[in-house]
């Protein structure tokens, strides 16, 4: 007879579980409800006052066996869940997310498409010094074949007093300079203003790590038709770097390619931290084509080839790297520049490596 009334008892359980379950599930599409009313009228989600009148109403109806504190411990997290429900309906999903776009973004410029295809390279000085200083990295890249050439003509540096770059002057050099080797022009853009008049000079808007959360910046290049670069932060999060790209897309611009930098930690040994994770996370989570630069990640000539093949095997679209005449003598970053010979050397054991692994995207 006690075994029937287990049973029963058990029964009955199941039973109050599967109204409970009910009820919780059909206070939440209330709450959905109550959500879209609350953002129709700009009224904020989370309402304190609220939360306390039913709190207080479950007191005061509450005589069960249960104490108070565990009744409002339980009733707390069913509110905590609903507000995340309304969260979850008020978020937007981003542009430049994969579960907008499943197919990969391919970036075309000057007849090197990035994205698809093999992986493409991205070499040139730190800072655009003089005409024959550009124009023998120019000669370098053009020889290998290379469609694109990175010169930066303003330089945001820590100190004030570091070299700021040629400004105007700079962008007619590379201009000039990639017309005659047949290169396409990537430059680092970084305030609004100068943004019009780079536009006749260069072929991709690079918005570099200390501009990445510059907002106005981001929807002004949104609104060009020019591809965008995009480099992470400092010390940004791969959601904030994610949010920075969904700027420019929201503006209209979907020709984005994302480019991991390193990162600051506490590590000395680097002058930044290469997040090579962020490549696959990159990857999965937007449909844009991602680039390691091996140059500021590191900051070490030494290793700039391991980290470049790490980039590429883990499935980075690409990498760009920084090449100068003379590093010795060079007015920005000597200390992790390429000279030409050891870019030869560093571009052969790159394409020996993506033989011997027949990397192919």
């Amino acid at each position: 007879m006690s075994h029937q009334n287990l049973d029963h008892l058990r029964d009955r359980v199941d039973e109050l579980n599967l109204e409970i379950l009910r009820l919780i599930n059909e206070r939440a599409e209330v709450v959905q409800e109550i959500g879209k009313i609350k953002e129709k009228q700009g009224v904020n989600r989370y309402d304190p006052l609220r939360e306390r009148h039913m709190l207080n109403l479950l007191k005061e109806h509450h005589d069960g066996p249960l104490s108070q504190g565990t009744v409002e411990h339980i009733f707390k997290e069913i509110f905590k869940s609903a507000l995340k429900l309304q969260e979850t309906d008020h978020k937007k999903e981003l542009l430049v997310s994969r579960k907008q776009k499943k197919e990969d973004t391919i970036v075309t410029i000057n007849g090197e498409t990035v994205g698809q295809g093999s992986p493409t390279f991205v070499f040139g000085p730190c800072a655009v010094e003089s005409y024959e200083q550009t124009a023998l990295v120019a000669e370098a890249i053009s020889h290998k074949g290379l469609k694109l050439m990175r010169g930066g003509a303003y330089k945001p540096r820590t100190s004030p007093y570091d070299f700021q770059g040629l400004g105007l002057e700079g962008l007619k050099i590379l201009k000039e300079v990639g017309a005659k080797y047949g290169l396409g022009v990537v430059s680092e853009i970084v305030t609004p203003a100068h943004l019009d008049e780079a536009l006749d000079y260069i072929d991709v808007i690079q918005i570099g790590a200390r501009n990445m959360q510059n907002f106005e910046l981001l929807k002004a290049a949104g609104e060009t038709k020019k591809p965008v670069l995009l480099k992470r932060g400092l010390a940004a999060t791969i959601d904030e770097f994610i949010n920075a790209a969904e700027y420019i897309i929201s503006k209209g611009n979907d020709q984005i390619i994302l480019c991991e930098r390193g990162i600051r930690t506490y590590e000395k040994a680097t002058r930044n931290t290469l997040d090579i994770s962020a490549v696959p996370i990159l990857k999965q989570e937007t449909h844009l084509p991602v680039l390691v630069d091996v140059t500021h990640s590191t900051g070490r000539r030494d290793l700039l080839l391991p980290c470049a093949k790490a980039a590429i095997a883990i499935g980075a679209d690409g990498v760009m790297a920084e090449v100068h005449p003379d590093p010795a003598v060079a007015l920005s970053d000597s200390q992790q520049q390429m000279s030409i010979p050891q870019f030869d050397e560093f571009y052969n054991q790159m394409q020996q490596f993506m033989k011997n692994y027949q990397i192919e995207k």
